[in-house]
């Protein structure tokens, strides 16, 4: 039941190692995106999605599940999330909107917080999982087994994958680099104290100027293999 976490600066690869990855692992894979996704199609029939999306039956499930059940106890709990639509908010927060020192926040930092902890640490719990950001290096440090990795890649060179992966210039790139590298710094510290770029937050750093994509997920698998043994 393998868990990795993936970490990394913007256009670093950390999105396309972790994918690769639980590709190559046969596992799944989830980020802010599918989080938000699921979120969203809460209140459609599992049926409907099932024309889809394949593997909706899978993890969509799943996933579904985690989310829906994450609901029914914040209704016990009294906390202020108005379903599916006010899971989807809160889900979609950026960075920016967290590192964010707000005295009245539209959503409390501490209910944000309390949700990805518990939504990321089932996913934890019941393994076969790569997750990607989200604080998940921190939220499972503790995960007996759990493989942590942190991709980095020299700022220039982000810049110019960026630009060719979004269409945009090299100026707004640029700027989305700076402001993206500052949000996530600020994320970290704000609540976790911690500098996300130290590596003994990680079993893994993969410098991808010098690997390739393909490379950083084999090398991401063959640590999970080796670290579950054979069988």
């Amino acid at each position: 039941m393998p868990v990795v976490t993936m970490s990394g600066t913007i256009a670093s690869g950390a999105r396309e190692i972790g994918r690769a990855a639980a590709s190559l692992l046969g596992t799944d894979y989830v980020d802010q995106q599918l989080l938000v996704d699921a979120a969203r199609r809460l209140g459609v029939p599992l049926e409907v999605m099932a024309e889809h999306d394949e593997r909706c039956s899978s993890f969509g499930e799943r996933l579904s599940s985690i989310l829906r059940g994450f609901l029914e106890r914040s209704a016990a709990g009294g906390d202020p999330l108005t379903g599916a639509g006010g899971l989807e908010v809160l889900l979609g927060r950026t960075y920016a909107d967290m590192a964010l020192e707000r005295e009245e926040p539209e959503i409390s930092d501490s209910l944000y917080m309390k949700t990805m902890t518990a939504i990321i640490r089932e996913l934890g719990d019941r393994g076969d999982i790569v997750v990607l950001g989200r604080g998940s290096q921190m939220i499972l440090r503790d995960l007996p087994g759990a493989l942590h990795v942190l991709s980095l890649a020299p700022q220039e060179l982000r810049i110019e994958r960026l630009a060719a992966r979004e269409g945009m210039s090299v100026e707004e790139a640029t700027q989305r680099v700076h402001d993206s590298d500052k949000a996530r710094g600020a994320f970290h510290r704000k609540f976790w104290k911690v500098d996300v770029s130290d590596p003994s937050l990680y079993d893994i750093t993969l410098e991808t100027s010098r690997l390739s994509y393909e490379v950083g997920a084999e090398l991401v698998a063959g640590a999970v293999r080796s670290s579950v043994g054979p069988g």
